[in-house]
């Protein structure tokens, strides 16, 4: 995704936390599915990072 890509319209982000608690945003996304469905591609390989999909919120205003 470029600079010039729009917030609102990709108001979905997956976050990554890996086994220290530290969070990354990895990808934004226009729906929940959409969001979901690259979740679920993540290899659970390395049981201590965690993917989630969560709402973006106002912190979240520059995209990934």
């Amino acid at each position: 995704m470029g600079a010039g890509d729009s917030g609102a319209a990709r108001p979905w982000v997956i976050v990554r936390e890996d086994d220290n608690g530290n969070h990354y945003r990895v990808g934004r996304y226009a729906t929940r599915d959409e969001a979901e469905r690259v979740v679920s591609r993540f290899s659970p390989a390395d049981e201590r990072q965690i993917y989630r999909v969560e709402r973006a919120g106002p912190s979240d205003a520059n995209p990934v």
